[in-house]
């Protein structure tokens, strides 16, 4: 069995008038949230298959249906340590993760010391291996209409 494994993870949530945003376990004052079965948290499920991916076990959406009423209004960050103990069980630790949200509105950047230690906690692991952006796409596609946002990740995972 490899000693090293490296996963990469995408999602995306359209915008919804009525519902918070939650990104990187943290509610951000916005006049949109995400929409999803769940509190659709893109960049904490990109981050999930991203882990879920380098340990060859599929997604969330094989893992938390949203066909399982479960997990309607699920916190994406007790859905974060399920997989935190998944990676575990088979014998790997995070060696680093680097996560990117894509969205025009709003600005990310005075969230993200946050978001950093609310992801490192969730994963049991030091701030320092948990990098988080955010970036525009100009006012191009989907996000740049503010339509939806999306976020990629990818994990470097060590065999313990």
């Amino acid at each position: 069995m490899s000693q090293i494994k490296v996963g990469i993870g995408y999602d995306v949530h359209r915008l919804q008038e009525g519902r918070k945003l939650i990104i990187g376990g943290v509610e951000i004052p916005f006049e949109k949230g995400l929409e999803g079965h769940s509190d659709a948290d893109v960049l904490v499920h990109a981050i999930m298959d991203a882990i879920l991916g380098a340990l060859g076990q599929g997604d969330i959406g094989h893992l938390f249906p949203d066909t399982d009423p479960a997990y309607k209004g699920a916190d994406s960050m007790k859905l974060l340590e399920v997989v935190k103990e998944r990676m575990e069980t088979a014998g790997y630790e995070l060696g680093n993760l680097d996560a990117l949200l894509i969205a025009q509105r709003p600005k990310i950047a005075p969230y993200v010391p946050l978001m950093r230690t609310r992801i490192a906690r969730g994963l049991g692991v030091e701030e320092s291996l948990i990098n988080v952006k955010a970036t525009t796409e100009e006012r191009l596609g989907f996000t740049g209409r503010e339509e939806g946002m999306a976020a990629e990740a990818i994990c470097l995972l060590e065999k313990r």
